[in-house]
């Protein structure tokens, strides 16, 4: 009997030791006017390594081209996921990036889609047309399963970072030139809120975006 209350107890105790449930990261974002910063990409690295967990981001996306805008203006992407271009506009576009993590050029004309562009490096890509200057798109490529695009309130969710420590970082299309991405450090032990202010600067007229249609 001795023995059988020894073992139970181990086992008992290999239970308590397990992974701690994972938790969901609520994330606001907003600029430095205290205005919510809609289309800003947060982030997480773990301090430490551990097992290797299957990305839940996107592995495939697409851009449209409507009223000479790129929809969306910022597309979130798994490293090594894939974007089909299309065109549901009245003219012709030059889709061209020259950007460090992908460089491509290609037309495509009304009513096409091209084949799928894969983004195998980590980074944020700035597509443009060459016809219409003002029309610009960006894909961010994240190499960690743990990102997230805010919405229209600045706000999203992170679900599923297990307890441990993280570096954020904030990726926004107009972050003040010159500072990098903010970053911060956050400890997770359950459910945990993220709050952060960005320094921004205006869109320039020429690299407006229309929104959805």
């Amino acid at each position: 009997m001795a023995r059988k209350a020894i073992c139970l107890a181990v086992f008992a105790a290999v239970l308590a030791a397990g992974p701690a449930r994972a938790a969901s990261v609520d994330v606001e974002i907003k600029d430095n006017a205290g205005h919510p910063a809609a289309n800003a990409v947060v982030a997480l690295a773990p301090d430490a390594s551990g097992p290797a967990i299957p990305s839940q981001l996107p592995a495939e996306a697409v851009i449209d081209q409507r009223h000479e805008t790129f929809i969306p203006l910022v597309t979130l992407l798994r490293k090594g996921g894939q974007v089909v271009f299309t065109n549901n506009d009245t003219t012709m576009h030059q889709v061209y990036s020259f950007s460090p993590i992908k460089q491509f050029e290609f037309e495509i004309d009304e009513g096409q889609r091209t084949k799928p562009v894969v983004f195998d490096v980590p980074g944020v890509a700035s597509i443009g047309c060459n016809i219409h200057d003002q029309m610009i798109t960006y894909v961010y490529v994240a190499d960690t399963p743990w990102a997230v695009l805010t919405d229209a309130n600045g706000r999203a969710r992170i679900a599923g970072v297990p307890a441990g420590g993280y570096r954020a970082t904030v990726w926004h299309p107009q972050l003040a030139p010159g500072r990098g991405a903010p970053t911060a450090t956050l400890s997770v032990k359950g459910d945990t809120p993220f709050a952060m202010s960005i320094s921004l600067v205006a869109a320039p007229k020429k690299r407006m975006h229309m929104g959805n249609y």
